[in-house]
């Protein structure tokens, strides 16, 4: 899988270790690493929720099996 290149291999153990850093649980690395992009903010007023939107989005990829990474 494509998270592969990220996460497996002693060449990335120091993105693991930055992983964990972050608070990341080595089982967590395992599965399928998705981003989402958000674009929540607080001087757009229809912008403000969004950041709620990308929690559920999370939820959602934590049940299907994938390990969530939100970026702006």
């Amino acid at each position: 899988m494509r998270s592969d290149r990220v996460t497996k291999g002693t060449e990335r153990a120091p993105h693991r270790s930055l992983f964990m850093a972050m608070g990341y649980h080595p089982l967590e690395l395992e599965r399928p690493l998705v981003g989402i992009a958000g674009s929540a903010n607080e001087i757009v007023p229809g912008h403000f929720h969004l950041n709620q939107v990308m929690e559920a989005v999370k939820a959602g990829v934590r049940m299907a099996g994938g390990t969530p990474i939100g970026f702006s």
